[in-house]
């Protein structure tokens, strides 16, 4: 049974707390009638800090499009290979171990895919897959994911190697004043996220069934206008209420399992907002602790988009908590509206020369 490893989890050194996005939006808006309602609703995020490529004044200017892109290939391969490197570890493999290679980004565009530059210069072999997904935003981990999960499933000797690259304040409008954009500025950073699943072998999650959904008309609920000067981020504001369609999905993804929903060890939830992970909390009937790993990534890195799920899964490997057995769900949210979701459960790998009975005696102890 496939099972997806430790993820890997990078932020950049700059970092922006909740004052600092305050008083950046009350100088560079000022003036603007929807200002108060936007700070306060950025207030409620529960945001503390994010981080960001650049200095947050470099970050307010907007140099053009064509700029923008070039620091996101800059960044990107700056960034990328150290997080590569430590998945591939955590994963106990090596570059050429890795058939596919699931790349996922909304915040920069690049062709070929950052994926073949990885090829070329970390070692994979050069018949590695391509898999670049650009367009589900959010969604995106959830979905890198399960598409790992149905090659592994297809092809039970293959790796796949998961990469996020999510540099969320390349996309600041200083000219977009509406409210969604608004609050999108005091929410989303920065981060690089990779992990790998294996086909056979691996400590980690052990991937069972996966599952996506579309809510029917809302594809321009979560969007960008792409624009002269790049991507324009664009957010109903009946967005936050879509957890309440969902959760019925979520129920039946481990109703059909044979799993209680509201009885399961471990939940992994992108952190879209507050409102996203206490509404799924509610209709899904679970204490809100159970979120607890999503909520620490939004609290110290605000929502980083497709690596929200990779960073909340490392929460859980580094809490070392769950024991072999244990149950849970993953569910990314995205645009469409999207949700990507795949149930599974912990399992250890047993080094070699020890059986079972030894292991379990040594969890006793």
């Amino acid at each position: 049974m496939p099972t997806l490893c430790k993820p890997s989890v990078s932020v950049p050194e700059h970092v922006i707390t909740m004052e600092e996005t305050l008083e950046f939006a009350a100088r560079v808006h000022a003036g603007k009638p929807q200002l108060p309602l936007v700070l306060r609703l950025i207030q409620n995020t529960g945001v503390r800090k994010r981080h960001i490529v650049q200095p947050i004044e470099q970050t307010l200017r907007h140099p053009g499009f064509e700029e923008r892109n070039r620091v996101y290939e800059r960044e990107s391969k700056k960034r990328c290979p150290a997080v590569v490197e430590e998945a591939l570890a955590n994963a106990g493999l090596l570059a050429h171990d890795i058939d596919v290679i699931v790349y996922v980004s909304c915040t920069g565009f690049l062709m070929p895919s950052l994926t073949a530059w990885l090829i070329n210069n970390l070692g994979f072999r050069f018949d590695t897959r391509q898999i670049p997904i650009a367009q589900l935003g959010c969604a995106a981990g959830g979905a890198a994911i399960n598409r790992a999960h149905d090659f592994c499933t297809a092809y039970p000797d293959s790796n796949v190697l998961i990469v996020s690259c999510e540099l969320c304040s390349l996309c600041y409008q200083p000219e977009d004043d509406g409210v969604g954009s608004l609050l999108s500025d005091g929410l989303f950073g920065d981060a690089v996220a990779a992990a790998v699943v294996r086909g056979r072998g691996g400590t980690g999650i052990a991937l069972e069934r996966n599952a996506s959904y579309l809510i029917p008309n809302t594809e321009e609920w979560i969007s960008y206008a792409v624009r002269a000067t790049g991507f324009h981020f664009q957010l109903d504001r009946r967005v936050p209420g879509t957890m309440e369609p969902l959760a019925p999905v979520l129920r039946d993804l481990a109703t059909d399992h044979g799993w209680d929903v509201r009885a399961l060890d471990f939940y992994i939830i992108h952190a879209g907002g507050p409102r996203i992970l206490d509404d799924l909390s509610k209709f899904l009937d679970v204490d809100r602790e159970m979120f607890r790993y999503s909520w620490a990534t939004l609290t110290e890195y605000g929502n980083i988009a497709s690596a929200v799920v990779l960073d909340a899964l490392r929460r859980l490997f580094d809490d070392g908590v769950i024991m072999p057995g244990a149950t849970g769900i993953v569910a990314g949210f995205g645009p469409g509206i999207t949700a990507e979701m795949a149930v599974g459960s912990w399992t250890a790998e047993v080094p070699a020369g020890r059986d079972l009975a030894q292991t379990a005696g040594e969890r006793v102890a």
